[in-house]
């Protein structure tokens, strides 16, 4: 990473050979998107570094560690849908349906996939578009909709070949030979077994050792162990020859070749392979793998009549069974209590972020929620009208009655306000400005026809029946409209100015009214400005 300068173009470039990679070293990769993060950072290139840290999190997925890439897809997602960057989303999503594959949830990662597939749009990459529509299908296959399945590999093997990603071709061709050996359709599995071949010999590339291991356990489910003992020695040859892939392959494929050597009744050379898995296992910590070589042990000590040994490594082998279920549940408890806290910390962001937005007597939208919606509003440029609304002579209720009365007051005519808009302005909102002061915001609604509205709004509040609360005190309301076509400039402030003014022609002319004009002395002087106006 030290020739890299501090260059957008250039980490952006290092970020996508990681994303469109078919094959990763998850150790280099991790550590080259940790590289470009903090370069990212030291730019203020905020898509970079969110783009580095889901490259992160899809690494330490690969690496097993499926908590530690659960706790930071909030964050991402969040910053993604903030700045509407669907390539991004499209790419969380993916890894987002991985996570749920390693929980076992199914249903989940369908769910992901297809909005991975859904979000895809003109900047997608070709491997992108190739490989969401296969991993779409790998996520059928996995709920058990193969039919569905099967009709997202053949577009994703259309688009492939269309696009040239013979690489990726390849690999949703391995992926879905494997899905239909997985489902128990075997014959099928050899079909597209046999177009994996087909395909990579007529681009003349190799087969990795993951295709020719699905190739081998076709074979075996069909019988054929002969051909699958030398798919399996090919396998391994590619394997040890360094071909970049999981380190921890090499057992799995050891564990592909005993089967095939005790179907083809070589039990002796069977046994010498799977004690070779088994080292692998031990050495590395391969759980999950170790439990089926114990299975397999017993299955070649039955071949070689030895069912008192077949029936005590049988034990073994449940008891290993058992505990890798309990230590895989653990697993994904510590994946889901990681993906849950993540969820709580965001959902209570939203709740602060919420109430930062509303007022805490009325419940009403506040004048922060204000001062980032108008503005979009505004610039929007359909029409829009706006109502500044102000009690009459709100002092006499907080002298008269009490502070908590005002209170009460103002509470129940912000609920008349917000009811009686909604009535008329769905799309429309109150906020609180401030002491007895509001602002209704009608978009898409142009002054007359908001002015009548407003004026239905102002009756409802002054023959409301207020004698319990306010003891005979009157409660009625000034407004002061205006509309975007009104305003001299097409701003906020200006439009504000321009109802400012109307409610103060309002008040002075008796209150209790609505008013969306001024006269020509009034066409410079606000409400603010009088004291005595309230």
């Amino acid at each position: 990473m030290n020739e890299l300068e501090n260059d957008a173009e250039r980490l952006s470039a290092v970020l996508t050979e990681i994303e469109d990679e078919y094959l990763w070293d998850a150790d280099l990769s991790l550590t080259t998107a940790r590289e470009v993060e903090e370069l990212a950072l030291a730019l203020g290139d905020e898509r970079l570094v969110f783009r580095a840290r889901l490259c992160q999190a899809n690494m330490l997925m690969r690496k097993g560690e499926v908590a530690a890439a659960a706790r930071p897809i909030w964050k991402i997602h969040q910053w993604a849908t903030d700045h509407a960057d669907n390539i991004l989303l499209a790419r969380t999503h993916l890894v987002w349906a991985n996570i749920h594959r390693h929980l076992g949830d199914a249903a989940q990662s369908l769910e992901h996939s297809v909005l991975a597939v859904e979000l895809l749009d003109e900047h997608a990459s070709p491997h992108m578009q190739v490989w969401h529509r296969a991993k779409l299908a790998d996520a059928l296959g996995l709920a058990g909709s193969m039919d569905a399945a099967r009709q997202r590999y053949a577009q994703a093997e259309e688009l492939a070949v269309k696009l040239g990603q013979t690489r990726q071709l390849i690999g949703m061709l391995n992926n879905y030979a494997y899905t239909e050996y997985a489902s128990g359709t075997h014959e099928r599995a050899a079909a597209v077994a046999d177009r994996l071949r087909k395909t990579a010999e007529q681009h003349g590339v190799e087969l990795d050792p993951t295709d020719l291991d699905t190739i081998g356990s076709i074979q075996i489910a069909r019988g054929q162990f002969a051909e699958a003992v030398a798919t399996m020695e090919r396998c391994l040859e590619r394997r040890t020859a360094g071909v970049l892939e999981n380190a921890d392959s090499m057992a799995e494929y050891l564990l592909t070749m005993t089967r095939a050597l005790r179907g083809l009744g070589a039990t002796d050379r069977a046994q010498r392979t799977l004690d070779s898995s088994r080292a692998f296992c031990l050495d590395r910590g391969l759980g999950d793998v170790l439990v089926r070589v114990h299975q397999e042990q017993a299955e070649l000590h039955a071949a070689r009549g030895e069912f008192a040994e077949a029936f005590a490594v049988h034990k073994v082998f449940f008891a290993a069974h058992n505990a890798l279920h309990s230590s895989q549940r653990e697993a994904q408890a510590r994946t889901r209590q990681a993906m849950f806290e993540t969820t709580e910390a965001r959902q209570e962001a939203e709740r602060f972020r919420e109430q930062a937005r509303r007022d805490p007597l009325t419940g009403l939208r506040n004048r922060r929620f204000l001062d980032e919606e108008l503005p979009d509003l505004i610039g929007a440029g359909y029409p829009l009208t706006v109502a500044i609304v102000d009690l009459d002579h709100f002092k006499r209720v907080n002298d008269q009655l009490s502070h908590d009365v005002g209170d009460q007051v103002l509470v129940l005519v912000a609920k008349l306000l917000e009811t009686e808009l909604a009535a008329v302005s769905p799309d429309g909102f109150v906020a609180r400005m401030g002491g007895e002061e509001f602002l209704m915001v009608l978009p898409d609604t142009d002054v007359p026809e908001a002015t009548a509205q407003l004026e239905g709004i102002r009756r409802a509040i002054s023959y409301y029946d207020w004698a319990e609360l306010t003891r005979g005190v009157p409660v009625t309301v000034s407004i002061g409209v205006a509309g975007l076509r009104d305003a001299p400039t097409p701003t906020q402030a200006s439009l504000l100015s321009t109802a400012d003014r109307h409610l103060y022609v309002a008040k002075h002319a008796g209150r209790d009214r609505v008013v969306s004009t001024a006269p020509q002395d009034a066409r410079h002087r606000s409400y603010r400005d009088s004291a005595s106006a309230a």
